[in-house]
């Protein structure tokens, strides 16, 4: 299964982040062709700036023609009006997104492909492309995202009953999900290990703006989105003044009102962006690692590729109490403010070897999760 295919991709864009589905897609390439088609808005866009510039950049991206960014990976940016409510707009949207994909499969010579839906707003034309299968690899609970688009509940349900297999990243995506669709499995994620091992690597350098902080260093990469409890990481900050807070990644929008509570903030330290190359190399400064999630039904049935990266760069993590990480080895679980306060003094104090707690993630390669996938398509076509 998965051997010599044509496999459609719909997911986030290509330039973003590395996130399970880049991973996935990466692994897969080596043996198949892939057409990812950038992001199809799942939620509605708002009057911020940088919703505005999100806007014209995918205008302008849809001049670009069908671009191969890897070996075997072909990127698409297509255009479609971000709200589902009525059904003429998703008529056009549908219409609109089918002749796009259609003409980029006739250019790269795609016959029968797979379709890996990761974006539920594709919901709307899966099935309509000349698929040989449908799965939807369903990694969150998109309907609990705020500002999420009118109808996309509708189309979402719609698209976990047609699939031939539906693939989630959580235990509770599981239960919620199932109801759907009896071929549903849950096959969790994985990790880029040798990337993060780096971390361990004498010839790692530190960078420099995070090699003077005042230690211990707390560490924390990925998106700072609403999901994200800042009140948390404020009395983190306090109960340390003489250490460092270091946030790294983007603020999302949907969060500029909340990480306020940050602001001349002294012992907190906004990074920004860095280049998925450079992660192990903050990862080794870091002292603990942080997963500080709000508790609510999105992060529920989040499983935070972050953690696995943290585990994978040797680092005790310390997390609120999200299902899918308490699961997992050298990750401390704080059920209140207090008990993660603590939980990070008792992660400074372990000393557990740093490649040991490396170790405990190595058989977890995207590698690994593939040959899951093929296994659960072997089986069921069987």
């Amino acid at each position: 299964a998965l051997f010599n295919r044509d496999i459609l991709c719909f997911s986030h864009d290509w330039t973003g982040d590395p996130l399970s589905k880049t991973h996935l897609m990466r692994e897969l390439s080596k043996d198949n062709r892939i057409l990812w088609i950038n992001a199809i808005a799942n939620r509605m866009p708002t009057a911020s700036s940088k919703d505005v510039k999100r806007i014209f950049s995918k205008l302008k991206k849809f001049t670009e023609p069908v671009t191969e960014v890897e070996p075997n990976i072909f990127v698409l940016n297509p255009l479609a009006v971000p709200t589902y409510g009525s059904s003429f707009i998703r008529s056009f949207n549908k219409n609109a997104l089918r002749r796009q994909v259609k003409k980029a499969m006739r250019k790269l010579g795609f016959e029968s492909p797979v379709n890996m839906v990761f974006n539920p707003a594709a919901g709307l034309l899966a099935g309509s492309l000349g698929e040989a299968e449908l799965i939807y690899y369903c990694v969150d609970d998109y309907t609990e995202f705020t500002g999420v688009a009118a109808g996309l509940k509708e189309i979402e349900e719609d698209l976990f009953r047609r699939s031939d297999l539906v693939i989630v990243s959580a235990e509770k995506l599981f239960d919620d999900k199932k109801q759907f669709n009896e071929k549903t499995f849950i096959i969790r994620h994985g990790t880029d290990w040798k990337h993060f091992r780096k971390s361990l690597h004498e010839d790692t350098l530190i960078p420099v703006d995070i090699g003077d902080l005042p230690k211990p260093v707390i560490g924390f990469h990925g998106l700072l989105a609403d999901w994200v409890d800042f009140e948390l990481i404020r009395k983190a900050a306090e109960k340390y003044p003489n250490g460092s807070i270091v946030l790294i990644g983007k603020i999302s929008v949907d969060a500029q009102r909340k990480v306020k509570i940050l602001d001349n903030i002294k012992n907190v330290h906004f990074l920004g962006r860095k280049p998925y190359e450079m992660l192990p190399n903050y990862c080794k400064a870091f002292d603990v690692s942080i997963n500080p999630f709000e508790i609510n039904e999105l992060t529920l049935a989040a499983n935070p590729l972050k953690v696995r990266e943290y585990l994978a760069a040797g680092l005790n993590v310390v997390s609120t109490d999200i299902p899918e990480v308490r699961i997992l080895k050298h990750c401390l679980i704080g059920k209140t403010h207090e008990e993660f306060l603590e939980k990070i003094e008792e992660a400074i104090r372990d000393n557990t070897p740093r490649d040991v707690i490396s170790d405990s993630i190595r058989d977890e390669s995207w590698r690994a999760k593939i040959d899951e996938l093929r296994k659960i398509i072997s089986e069921q076509r069987n």
